[in-house]
């Protein structure tokens, strides 16, 4: 049996063919495990009147609109580790340069917003709230922290900010990551419950607008992101009791 020249030509180049699309499904499909495993672990809380959920992922590295972190009294006892270090640097030195007494404090309550330059954060905005003595820092520390971190957010329209609260970046290891997380959300709670009994009676004279945050996102290093959730789960259960 004869084949023309052209018939010939024809079935080399399917042969080609063949392995080089065999080729490209693996690395499509290699490309696709390797975007699934850089997806940053998510937990989903139930049962707030908030929806939260614990998302795995440093502050440096998120895309939000509003990220929240939190600094220890500025001294210089009071080191950056982990992420802070990683915020720091991609803003190219500024917490080193704000963190003085005569600057930024870190005297709990106190906060700091700012606009990170394009290129360093992903966040649109980063907010800083003080928490005092690293010292004589105790868990409860938090829980008006929350309510801060919830009127600031709300105040700049904010419906979807995300926290870290980087005790443990800040230095304070002594502190468990359950009981920190459970005391923020009591106090976000308590500010969210203070924000509706303020709306609700104003609703008569038309000055009810409605809550402004519609999700929190609280991160949490991968060794802590359970207890961190227990401790949310925690709050919220008392919250409803």
């Amino acid at each position: 049996m004869r084949f023309l020249p052209g018939a010939r030509l024809l079935t080399l180049a399917m042969v080609t063919l063949v392995p080089c699309l065999t080729g490209n499904g693996k690395a499509v499909a290699q490309a696709a495990s390797s975007a699934a495993a850089a997806k940053p672990r998510e937990i989903a809380i139930p049962g707030a009147s908030i929806p939260i959920r614990v998302l795995v992922q440093s502050p440096a590295e998120t895309d939000a609109e509003l990220q929240i972190i939190c600094l220890f009294r500025s001294d210089p006892s009071n080191t950056l580790h982990g992420s802070l270090v990683e915020t720091n640097e991609k803003l190219k030195g500024l917490l080193d340069r704000i963190r003085k007494p005569p600057l930024f404090r870190g005297e709990l309550g106190e906060t700091l917003l700012i606009d990170p330059p394009a290129g360093s954060l992903g966040a649109k905005r980063l907010l800083m709230i003080g928490l005092g003595d690293s010292e004589t820092f105790a868990p409860e520390r938090m829980e008006p922290v929350g309510a801060i971190a919830y009127r600031e957010a709300s105040r700049l329209g904010v419906a979807h900010p995300f926290f870290a609260p980087t005790v443990i970046d800040g230095g304070v290891t002594t502190s468990a990551a359950g009981q920190v997380a459970e005391q923020f959300i009591r106090g976000f709670l308590r500010a969210a419950r203070t924000e509706k009994v303020v709306q609700d009676g104003g609703a008569s004279r038309g000055a009810s607008p409605g809550p402004v945050i519609q999700e929190l996102t609280f991160l949490a290093g991968p060794q802590h992101a359970a207890d961190a959730q227990k401790g949310i789960e925690k709050a919220i259960a008392d919250a409803g009791n």
